[in-house]
């Protein structure tokens, strides 16, 4: 398979799922496993991964202390061959790549999620953010289509499958998210859980545990901390504890390489 950096791409056409909150704590995640790790942020307007490790960075700087943390930029171009160029730049120096995503359809958002070697949709648990992925019948709630983004990333499958033994590049892995499970009512919740199922088996998608909605990852932004910053939170609550269990089980959900093939792994149960 290819040698080069594997691309984590965030990304889902609709806003507020979570999406770059959980891009930023799967990037450090990665960085404290010994993993070095790009960040490229292509929503240039709110740029909120790339202004999380800019604030991480100015902590690290300002306590003096030693914050695992990825290389990070922001693309505001609109040139495909100008991004290519900026992600074999930073991938040169990278085990990982992570892409956050606008909340909006974008052509260089889609360009980066057909090349992914994992794809993360993170969703909220209602079928206002399934439709992102398909549509079901008012009535029986069965699956009756596919939407326009779930054929687009089916078909960057299938050509990668057809191409990844001749091109040694590794096929797509695309994970589905299931973000704020907890505020699903739960006869709803059921009927997401079968459409889900439903869907994944048609589109080849994985469903994963995701985050919940905590207070927690706000108050963090600031100061560009993660879960994962032992020693540097002061005293947590219950809730953040399991907040960083849920972590824990998000990042081995996603079977990433650092998991088995990168030096010096480092047990999340250590470092958070």
């Amino acid at each position: 398979m290819s040698t080069g950096p594997h691309r984590i791409v965030f990304a889902n056409e609709k806003g507020g799922t979570g999406k770059s909150t959980t891009a930023v704590h799967v990037a450090i995640a990665l960085a404290y496993r010994g993993a070095r790790v790009a960040a490229i942020d292509l929503d240039s307007r709110q740029r909120t991964l790339h202004r999380y490790l800019e604030n991480r960075a100015e902590t690290s700087r300002r306590r003096a202390i030693d914050l695992p943390n990825a290389e990070f930029a922001v693309y505001g171009g609109e040139s495909i061959e100008e991004l290519d160029a900026l992600v074999e730049d930073m991938g040169s120096r990278a085990d990982f790549i992570v892409f956050d995503t606008p909340g909006r359809d974008d052509l260089l958002a889609r360009h980066v999620a057909t090349r992914a070697d994992t794809l993360v949709t993170p969703l909220n648990d209602s079928f206002v953010d399934f439709d992102l992925i398909g549509q079901v019948d008012a009535e029986t709630f069965k699956v009756r289509r596919l939407s326009f983004y779930a054929e687009l990333i089916w078909e960057a499958r299938k050509k990668r499958a057809m191409t990844s033994i001749r091109e040694a590049r590794r096929e797509m892995d695309w994970v589905v998210v299931r973000n704020r499970t907890g505020y699903t009512e739960a006869r709803n919740q059921r009927r997401i859980d079968q459409a889900l199922t439903e869907l994944s088996k048609r589109v080849g998608f994985r469903i994963a545990s995701g985050l919940s909605e905590r207070v927690i990852y706000r108050e963090l932004f600031p100061s560009g901390l993660t879960l994962l910053d032992k020693g540097h939170l002061g005293e947590l609550g219950t809730s953040h504890l399991v907040a960083r269990q849920e972590l824990r089980t998000l990042v081995a959900g996603l079977n990433l390489p650092a998991q088995s093939t990168l030096p010096g792994p480092v047990d999340l149960e250590g470092v958070a």
